[in-house]
């Protein structure tokens, strides 16, 4: 369903790349009236002169503003803020008409414990935990169509994910260990440069970090946790690839029992038939992260071998997606289209261009 109303919308947390993917979106929507983009950083200054593709098309500027003044008179506030941050802020919001889209951190786990672990020692607002809806509409649709709150899924944990949801619903996952290695590009470390994104160093390189003990890992297992998946186990290793964005997945596990890989196949494609964007690509083509490069698509490649020693049957299970579209803003755009009374898809699903 499809609705003419106007929605108001305030950004929280402006000048980021996740900031850049929702204006680059909501500046080109007439059913979006946008109110305020405050931010830290460039205050005074047009957005266009910052996120430089928009410049000309606008006459907002970065305000520094409080969260509760940014929010007047908006519908639905997506905050783009680092983990902490925007716990902080949104305290200020919870008392106020308006829906939240977070698209930090540090709202999608529902265990103190696992946040803690991975993201803080302590959590800004605990009790919080678990009242907002994961943004992940090919779980949750029709819970956040009707949300309050709504914490975007990380990129990684909606690359990995999606490349299992299918098999954890069939407990093709259960007590499995999946051997995960997953490649992204540096936009997904932020803006803000650091050492380890520096161009010299990333453009032609390629290296591993946080083996074992990545922060989206307690998410990763959450979400199958959610699908049907019981006491799976992942060991995940990310890697850092010569890409400002785009991101690869590769899952390597013991291949169920009695499906054959045809078998697997029309399954992922009956889960994800009401997601257009999701493409699970036939046996001999492979998914390739220049073809989903700056749209929201996903591709899922699906590998089975049966060793001929052993009879031992192996499954390889690959994603490929844009970090800051699917894995991020464009994420929270589908959420969005959702709480607004449209498709998932309405007005996300542009191709994106080749090569």
């Amino acid at each position: 369903m499809s609705s003419s109303k106007i929605t108001n919308v305030s950004i929280i947390g402006g000048s980021g790349f996740l900031a850049a993917e929702l204006l680059r979106n909501l500046l080109s929507r007439d059913d979006v009236n946008l109110l305020r983009v405050s931010s830290k950083d460039h205050i005074g200054q047009n957005i266009g002169q910052v996120h430089r593709s928009f410049y000309g098309l606008s006459d907002l500027v970065f305000e520094d503003i409080p969260p509760t003044d940014c929010v007047e008179g908006a519908d639905i506030v997506f905050l783009a803020m680092p983990h902490i941050t925007t716990a902080k802020v949104a305290t200020h919001l919870f008392d106020k008409d308006v829906r939240i889209i977070d698209l930090s951190g540090d709202f999608r786990l529902q265990n103190l414990a696992d946040y803690q672990r991975v993201y803080a020692p302590e959590h800004p607002c605990p009790e919080r935990l678990g009242t907002f809806v994961y943004g992940m509409p090919e779980l949750f649709e029709d819970q956040i169509k009707d949300a309050q709150y709504v914490a975007n899924p990380g990129c990684f944990a909606t690359c990995i994910a999606s490349s299992l949801l299918p098999l954890a619903k069939l407990g093709g996952l259960d007590g499995q260990t999946i051997r995960l290695v997953a490649l992204t590009g540096s936009s997904g470390s932020g803006v803000h440069p650091q050492v380890g994104n520096h161009h010299t160093i990333r453009s032609n390189n390629i290296k591993t970090y946080k083996v074992y003990q990545h922060q989206h890992e307690p998410e990763i297992i959450q979400t199958l946790q959610n699908a049907g998946a019981s006491k799976v186990n992942l060991d995940f290793v990310p890697v850092s690839a010569p890409l400002s964005r785009g991101m690869m997945s590769i899952a390597q596990l013991d291949a169920p029992e009695g499906l054959s890989e045809d078998d697997i196949r029309t399954n992922y494609e009956q889960f994800f038939q009401g997601f257009p964007l999701i493409s699970v690509m036939p046996k001999g083509m492979a998914p390739e992260v220049v073809s989903v490069k700056n749209t929201l698509r996903i591709e899922l490649g699906i590998d089975l071998k049966t060793d001929p020693v052993s009879g031992k049957r192996s499954l390889c299970l690959t994603a490929a997606l844009d970090n800051l579209i699917k894995g991020g803003a464009g994420q929270a755009l589908q959420n969005f289209n959702l709480m607004t009374d449209h498709h998932n898809a309405y007005r996300v699903g542009q191709p994106g261009m080749w090569p």
